[in-house]
This record gives structure tokens, sequence and C-alpha cells, in this order.
């Protein structure tokens, strides 16, 4: 089959399913309420929708532990909902991405329960190692969830690599047994008319042969120096290509620490391992590597990491954008501002929505869901939340503890969406498996959508926007104002068009000169949130004020 390279004019949709909507009154979220919503979703202008994990899992990750892979949840309403789903948003012209979680299993999948009694052909389908003793672990490897990365298994009488949580064993790549099943999901799901995959913690599936220690200069990172981009990594990825380049997919690989020039080494070439990939840098603006380890959020670090990537991937690869998804605190918690909530929105959304690449939207951030903040460690739900508070800054006051958990913690991006301003948001008939965010009264679908200065309809007008101007997928990409650390100012330039994007990351007036070569007055004025007075060469902005521009040099190469 021809691939279209579909993925370069489409917006991501990303459904944490378990959250989304709750179709059966159980309070879970499950495919049945995906489906009553496909029609809102369609109004988002969005082409693809990407589902985290739907496979039957024990939930020690939520669902990024697997324990089928050929198979659709029963919370989430079993295969025929799935199949349902998968036709409805066909219908409706919009593709469907699976999460391949390939790194790693539960420790429940069958394949370990044969593998921990030495069973073949699954005895060396995960890596087991014998330590010192049962208390001795083979290395000095960390965890990135939970504690040290190994756990002694009595049954078989060595420990098992796990670098997330100890139910999240690592399966052994090496192995080619191993591969052919991955191969073998693939063609699955494939086959199906699923239409493609993002690979979770794809770049840590190669480890580094004998395992050696890592530096002890990384405390809880120990060991990823020999597991992140492994010495084996491009030939796995290369064997997986010949299987996904016979359908018309695509594949995103998410790759933590990867930089531009790294990223081509994957999507770059004639013959590319991934079409995209998802790094974190994005999400640094405000951290160093993660959001545990916070610093002042940092307007002018955060504009150069985007520069970086447009410059650094133009005409040799294709970026990825986004700014909140599964993984990451609720955007305007951190980049924006509650108390401007919808106008910081605004700005965020019109910063990363016109740049080169595939922007994909997480749910509930169209409407400026921010960061819950709970009581109690007790009342948090993600395991890598409760490790962080258990295991670091444990001599902190209890309040600062807390502080950190309020703006690092996962779960702020896993409350229910909020979709009416009525009893549990309208997301559930139920009581909902997670605490709803108190603000849904005043934060919601239903109030927005008859609201034209609404967030939701800034966010159907900005994609319907960078879907009809070539530009925004031709053109080139350049900053003004680059040390500004409260305006970001860029350019997408093409023969034909130009567009100006004007974006205020501050809460008090700041006046802004056009750049030289623009007259705004000659400009049309394609998108804005505040009021329309201006002079030809600047004006002032208001708190988080956005404006996008756009000027005709030639004749136009497609109507608006």
């Amino acid at each position: 089959m021809e691939r279209t390279l579909w993925y370069k004019d489409a917006v991501f949709y990303q459904i944490w399913p378990r959250s989304f909507k709750d179709g059966n009154g159980d309070g879970i979220g499950d495919l049945m309420g995906v489906y009553e919503k496909l029609d809102y979703i369609k109004t988002l202008h969005v082409d693809a929708i990407w589902f985290s994990p739907l496979y039957p899992s024990p939930n020690a990750d939520y669902g990024y532990d697997v324990m089928d892979y050929m198979d659709i949840s029963i919370e989430y309403g079993g295969m025929e909902a799935f199949k349902k789903v998968l036709d409805g948003a066909h219908e409706r012209g919009i593709r469907v991405v699976m999460d391949l979680v390939v790194n790693h299993t539960s420790d429940e999948h069958p394949w370990f329960q044969a593998s921990r009694r030495g069973e073949e052909p699954y005895k060396d389908y995960y890596i087991w190692r014998k330590g010192a003793d049962e208390k001795t672990p083979p290395n000095n490897w960390d965890s990135l969830f939970e504690g040290r990365a190994w756990r002694y298994d009595e049954e078989r009488g060595e420990h098992y690599l796990h670098l997330f949580a100890v139910k999240q064993p690592d399966l052994n790549m090496d192995n080619p047994r191993v591969r052919e099943e991955v191969k073998k999901i693939m063609r699955f799901w494939l086959d199906l008319g699923v239409d493609g995959f993002r690979e979770d913690v794809i770049t840590f599936i190669s480890k580094r042969e004998g395992l050696p220690d890592g530096s002890k200069l990384l405390p809880a990172a120990k060991g990823m120096s020999h597991y992140s981009n492994g010495p084996h990594l491009h030939e796995y990825l290369s064997e997986f290509r010949d299987i996904w380049e016979q359908y018309d997919c695509v594949t995103i690989g998410e790759a933590p620490l990867v930089t531009p020039r790294k990223a081509l080494e994957f999507i770059g070439g004639k013959r590319p391992e991934l079409d995209l990939m998802i790094s974190f840098e994005c999400m640094e603006g405000d951290c160093f590597m993660q959001e545990y380890i916070p610093h002042r959020f940092s307007l002018v670090k955060l504009k150069l990491i985007w520069e970086r990537w447009q410059k650094g991937l133009r005409d040799k690869g294709w970026n990825f954008l986004y700014l909140e998804n599964h993984d990451h605190p609720r955007v305007i918690s951190r980049y924006g501002s509650e108390k401007y909530r919808v106008e910081s929105g605004k700005a965020l959304a019109a910063s990363y929505l016109f740049q080169q690449g595939t922007p994909m939207i997480y749910q509930g951030q169209e409407i400026g869901m921010t960061n819950i903040r709970l009581a109690t460690i007790g009342e948090y739900e993600d395991i890598q939340t409760k490790n962080h508070y258990h295991r670091y800054f444990t001599r902190e006051p209890e309040a600062k503890r807390m502080e950190r958990i309020w703006r690092a913690s996962r779960d702020s991006a896993r409350t229910p969406m909020q979709w009416d301003g009525g009893e549990h948001a309208g997301f559930s008939a139920g009581e909902p498996w997670f605490v709803v965010n108190p603000n849904y009264t005043e934060v919601n679908v239903a109030d927005q959508e008859g609201d034209p200065d609404s967030l939701l309809n800034f966010y159907r007008e900005a994609v319907r926007l960078r879907k009809e101007l070539p530009v925004v997928r031709y053109g080139s990409f350049r900053q003004y104002e680059r040390l500004n650390g409260k305006l970001f100012v860029y350019e997408r330039r093409s023969k034909a068009q130009r567009l100006l994007v004007i974006c205020s990351y501050s809460e008090e007036a700041v006046r802004f000169r056009a750049p030289r070569g623009y007259d705004l007055k000659k400009g049309r004025l394609l998108l804005h949130s505040h009021g329309e007075e201006i002079d030809g060469s600047g004006f002032t902005l208001q708190p988080y004020e956005t404006r996008v521009y756009l000027f005709q040099d030639r004749r136009p190469r497609a109507e608006i």
C-alpha cells in the first residue's frame, strides 16, 4: 500500500480513556463514552485520535502495564466497542492511532508468568539476572517510577529488570522471538484498520550488553545512559519499519532526552525508522528535565527550545507539536496564568498551533482545564506521583512537599473531562473513579460552546486556519524578540504568504512594535483575543493578548 504521509496535514486529539467520558455509569471512562463524543471531536477539526492504552491491564500504571496486546479491556467496553468507535471515527474522516507499549508488559501478562517459571519459549522474553543474593541487585540502576530497577522473584530465583513500576517488567528485545511478537501485534491492529501507533518510550528498548552500573551522579536515573538510545535500537526499529511501511499509517516515537540532532537519526534520511518523535524539551520551560525539579517559568528558554526544533528539523524531518498530554500537568497552571486562564490559554494555543509540524491537543486542553490541588498524598492515584512523594524531598515540610505534588503530578492531567456544570461535570452518571476538579462549574464544554470568545472556539478557529493556510505547512520559521521575556513573536513565511503570530505572556500591558517590513494595517487580522485598535507600526498588548496576522505578498495560493 502506498504511504501518503497524511500526518503532515493532520491535527491529533489525545484521549486518556479512563477520564474522557463514561458511557455506562460505572464511573470509569469507556469507549461508548468516546462514541457519544465523536461528533464533538469532529467539531475541533482534528483528523486523528491517539488513544492511550485500551488493552486489558491490572492498572498499576493505568494501562501502560499491558496484560494482553491483542484485546480491549472489558472496563472500556471490549473489542466490539472498539470496532464501533473505529468505524464511527472513520465515517467522520477521523483516523485512530493506538498506543504501542513494548518496552515492558504487566507482570500479570501470560508471557511473564511463563518466564518466571522458566518455561520455553518464554524463559528469555524478559531481562533476568542473578545478584549476589536476593537482596543485592545485579547492578545499581534506578527505576524511573519505583525504587531500584530490579525485583527479586522467588519462583525464578533471579532478579528481573523494571525501568518503570515493579509490575512493569522490561521485555528482552534482544530475543528475536520478542521482536516477532511485536511485529505480530502491529499486524493485528493495522489489519483491523488502525491507522498507526504512538510508541511508548521506544528509545529504551535496547539495553547495553553486560548491563554495567550507571553513573552515581544521576540520582533517580542511574543507568539511563545504558538503555536510552541503546546499541541495537536502530536495528530493531528498522525491523519494525518493514511491517508498518506496508500500510498507510503513522508511527510516533516517544523519546525522552532526545535533541533535534538525535531525532533526525530516527525521522530523517531516505528511510526513516519513525515518522514523528515526541520530545520532552518543550516541557522544560519551568523545570530541569522533569517537573519535580522546578524553576521559575522562562519564556525565553521555551522560545529557544521551540526555535531549535523548528530550525533543526526544517527540510530534514517533521515536528510533533504539543503542550499537554497524560504525562504532564496542565499547561495553563505551568506556563500560563490561572488568573488569566482564558487569555493565557489562547496565547499558548497560538504559540504552538501555527508552528510547522503535526500538532496534538490533549483532552480538556481546548477548554483550559487546570491542575487539581488535593490535600494529602493519599488522594492521588498516580504511581509516579506517590513514588516521588515517598522517595524524594522527604526532609522538606509537608506543605512544601505537597506544593511539589500539586505542581508536578501527572494526575492533574487525568481528572475527569469537564463536559458541563452538572453533577460530576457530566462525565459520569455514577461516582467518578477520580476526583473532578472543583472548577468544573466555570470550566466546561457546555458553557463554552455558545460563547464566540471562549477558549474552545478559539482552538476550533485556530485549527481551521492552520489547515487552510499553505504557509503553515510549507513556510519557514523566524522568531523576533528572541530575548524578550514577555513576548513570543514569530513569523511563518512562504512565497505567497507571511503569518505573524504575536503572543503576550505578561499579566501587565506590553508595548509591541512591529518588525521591520511589517505594516500591521496592511495585514489581515485572522485571530485575536482582545480588541483590534492599532496603528501601523505597533500597539499595546493587554495581559496575555494574542494576535495572528496574514500578509499576502503575491497572489494567494488558497482562499481562507
